[in-house]
């Protein structure tokens, strides 16, 4: 072999060696980033209930399903802050989801409210039908979006019920009752026309204002009140049911635009899929709470049936009113009042 074609060959196989090297350096940020490990921490205001079990069911799909490049951090009764903090930690990325009541992000987009509208739902299983209704739960889940949040689940918690430090038979037992609400304009509303006061206040504060007697009760849901342990407090539980709670995840849109595409395919697919996956959990669990309730002492408490009707005769209006004055919000009020008509 001459001189010339040996110079020649080396050359070539310096030319495709020079070429290997400057493909495997443009891949190797791709790879480096396949082969991170993410931390996902999970932010919630209770604890032993249906959010706190959603992050654990979450966890456990998502570390599954990515071979453990992303690993899960639960933090459930509000160890990384108030509720608001919590919030803006998602949006900033210091925390990378938070789960709790949608009335809690109205700070961010007064829209989230809307799940407080009373008068709607005829019982736990038609709400539930309702959120998820794809053409409800996907513009309900789309809010936040230009504020840093990504919603990836919608479920339901319980029915609205009264917790209280003096009985609640009638009515006119409420009147003026200073009672702690979610932060929304349309639970205030609620209050304000059954005669009482609304307060609203972070989670953390309730039990030691029932127990000072800062406030005469609360509305949220009997297994909030049994897994916290009101029943030492306020022993007394009045199921109105005139409205529901539910529950919302919101991931941090900033973290999530950080992963590789197919994890991100993984946090909102396994989202939806624990939105399903919760519910028989928390229809258990609800019936558990009331149980957990009496037995400890706890009385539950109906209104007399015409008072009930009477109670949703002077809310039932409470959505449509609060609403019509605010155009984006009642677009998505609409939306969801469609969504209960289509169940009917």
């Amino acid at each position: 072999m001459s001189g010339l074609r040996i110079l020649a060959m080396r050359r070539a196989a310096m030319v495709m060696a020079g070429a290997l090297g400057v493909a495997l350096t443009a891949a190797m940020p791709a790879m480096a980033q396949d082969q991170k490990t993410f931390t996902m921490k999970l932010s919630t205001a209770t604890i032993n209930d249906s959010q706190h079990e959603w992050m654990k069911m979450f966890v456990a799909a998502v570390e599954k399903d990515s071979g453990g490049r992303i690993k899960g951090e639960i933090y459930p009764a509000s160890q990384l802050g108030s509720i608001p903090r919590q919030i803006e930690g998602t949006q900033f990325g210091s925390i990378q989801g938070w789960i709790g009541p949608p009335e809690f992000l109205v700070g961010v987009d007064d829209r989230f409210e809307v799940l407080s509208a009373p008068g709607l739902f005829t019982s736990m299983k038609h709400a539930d039908r309702v959120i998820k209704d794809p053409q409800f739960q996907k513009p309900l889940l789309a809010l936040g979006a230009n504020k840093g949040l990504v919603g990836i689940s919608l479920f339901i918690s319980a029915p609205s019920a009264f917790n209280t430090r003096t009985p609640v038979r009638h009515l006119a037992d409420l009147k003026g009752k200073k009672i702690r609400v979610l932060a929304s304009p349309m639970q205030n509303e609620q209050i304000t026309r059954l005669g009482g006061t609304p307060v609203a206040l972070t989670l953390g504060d309730v039990l030691p204002a029932l127990q000072q007697g800062t406030i005469d009760g609360a509305v949220s849901t009997v297994p909030v009140f049994a897994a916290f342990q009101y029943y030492d407090a306020a022993k007394y539980m009045t199921e109105t049911e005139h409205s529901y709670v539910f529950s919302v995840a919101e991931m941090s849109k900033k973290w999530l635009d950080s992963l590789p595409p197919d994890l991100q395919k993984i946090i909102i697919d396994e989202g939806a899929k624990m939105g399903e996956a919760i519910t028989p959990w928390q229809f258990d669990f609800y019936d558990r709470g009331r149980k957990i309730w009496v037995d400890k002492g706890g009385e539950l408490i109906k209104l007399p049936p015409d008072e009930e009707a009477a109670m949703l005769e002077k809310l039932g209006s409470v959505g449509e009113d609060i609403s019509k004055t605010r155009p984006p919000l009642k677009e998505i009020y609409d939306v969801m009042v469609a969504a209960v008509k289509r169940d009917k």
